[in-house]
C-alpha cells in the first residue's frame, strides 16, 4: 500500500542534489525502521570488507522490515546512512540505485562514524516511511 508523497528536490534558494530530495512529505501511518546492518537471517555478516555488498544486504533487510509494516521503498521518506568511511558512499549509492532506480529519492543524511556495533561492519542505514491509510 503506497501513500502519495511529495518530493521537493530543490527548494527555492537551496542547491539541488542528484543524491536525495531536500524535502519529502505526505499523509499516512508513520513507520520507523531501526538502523539495519549487513546481517543475513542467521546473523552472519554479508560482504565483509565490501561496502557495496554490505549495502545490498542492508537494503534487503530494510525491504523485509518495510514489508512487515505493509510498506515498500516507495513509502520511504527519509534514509540515514552511517558509514565508517565516506569512501563507502559510492558502494552505498550503487546499492541504493538498484532499489530506487531512476525514481525520486527520499530525503537523506550521511554520517561518518568512528565505528558500528561490530568492527567488520562498514554501513548501517535507518529508514522512515509513511504508509497510506486504507480506505
Amino acid at each position: 500500500m503506497t501513500t502519495r508523497l511529495t518530493h521537493v528536490e530543490a527548494p527555492a534558494g537551496v542547491a539541488p542534489s542528484p543524491q536525495y530530495s531536500h524535502v519529502v512529505w505526505g499523509n499516512g501511518r508513520f513507520v520507523a525502521i531501526s538502523g539495519q546492518c549487513a546481517f543475513d537471517v542467521d546473523g552472519t555478516i554479508v560482504g565483509e570488507g565490501d561496502p557495496a555488498a554490505q549495502a545490498r544486504q542492508v537494503f534487503e533487510n530494510l525491504r523485509r522490515c518495510l514489508a512487515a509494516a505493509d510498506a515498500t521503498f516507495d513509502d520511504v521518506v527519509k534514509l540515514t546512512y552511517f558509514v565508517t568511511d565516506m569512501a563507502h558512499m559510492a558502494g552505498v549509492r550503487e546499492a541504493r540505485d538498484e532499489v530506487f532506480g531512476a525514481g525520486l529519492l527520499p530525503a537523506s543524511s550521511a554520517v561518518q562514524v568512528a565505528a558500528l556495533i561490530r568492527p567488520e561492519l562498514l554501513v548501517e542505514i535507518e529508514a522512515f516511511a509513511l504508509v497510506g491509510e486504507e480506505g
